[in-house]
């Protein structure tokens, strides 16, 4: 068997070393090049293909048409049983007052009940002193020139709370498509900067991701339902304002 020299054999263990620390030390730089979706931040990545990825937010301000509106109707009592019979008689009425105003049977929905008692608190403890019954009450479809002499002539008929007011827009689906478009142009002007700012020229699309799926401003019934025929009611003074429709999105694109 040929036998190596020590030196030569030292040196052979330290070239071993080495390649090794180098190995670790790609490795290493290969894990830190990686990029956090989460934190929202552009970023070139030189070790994977050459390609940047940046987000981009833009939002549209629209006029909202149509509204809805959370109602309750608040019933209290001594006796548990008694509290509920009210409490139905009550809504009974609030529901015959909407359809008689010009609110379809389909955009009113009762969205909750809840039934609990009340409390006096002393030194000696909890004593309970009735019971309090509500019943949440849902009307959609209503046109905003309707809304203010509904919220004043809902409560003529027996409504004890109105807990909101949501306005929504027939429009979103355009609005939405415009915010997106801003998007995507933005987004490329981002791109750019970074990568001429990096020594490189920006090249094509690898990679569009569309982040944002809610689209709670958006209206869907019909335009036809209103509210309280009576124009000569007095109404509540309604400013709807607008409402942004929110797009973002993130995008990767192939640097040259």
């Amino acid at each position: 068997m040929r036998k190596i020299k020590k030196p030569l054999a030292a040196a052979l263990i330290a070239a071993a070393v080495l390649s090794i620390t180098a190995c670790s030390q790609t490795e290493k730089l290969s894990a830190s090049a990686a990029v956090n979706p989460q934190t929202g931040a552009a970023s070139i990545d030189t070790l994977a293909g050459k390609t940047v990825r940046v987000m981009s937010t833009e939002a549209i301000k629209v006029v909202p048409d149509m509204a809805q509106v959370n109602f309750s109707v608040i019933t209290q009592d001594g006796n548990p049983q008694k509290c509920q019979e009210k409490n139905s008689e009550d809504t009974g009425k609030v529901i015959e007052f909407l359809k008689k105003s010009g609110i379809a049977e389909t955009s009113i929905q009762t969205s909750g009940y809840g039934l609990e008692p009340m409390y006096d608190w002393n030194e000696t403890g909890q004593t309970i002193t009735g019971y309090q019954m509500r019943t949440s009450i849902t009307v959609s479809d209503i046109s905003l020139d309707k809304v203010g002499a509904l919220l004043s002539s809902s409560i003529e008929a027996g409504i004890n709370s109105i807990e909101s007011v949501s306005y929504l827009s027939s429009k979103y689906d355009e609005a939405y498509q415009n915010a997106l478009k801003k998007a995507v142009a933005s987004a490329k002007v981002k791109a750019e900067v970074i990568a001429e700012a990096s020594g490189s020229s920006l090249g094509e699309v690898v990679y569009i991701e569309e982040l944002t799926s809610y689209a709670n401003l958006k209206y869907t019934g019909t335009m036809e339902a209103g509210a309280a025929k009576d124009e000569a009611l007095k109404s509540v003074i309604v400013e709807p304002g607008q409402i942004g429709v929110e797009a973002q999105i993130q995008v990767t694109y192939k640097i040259k």
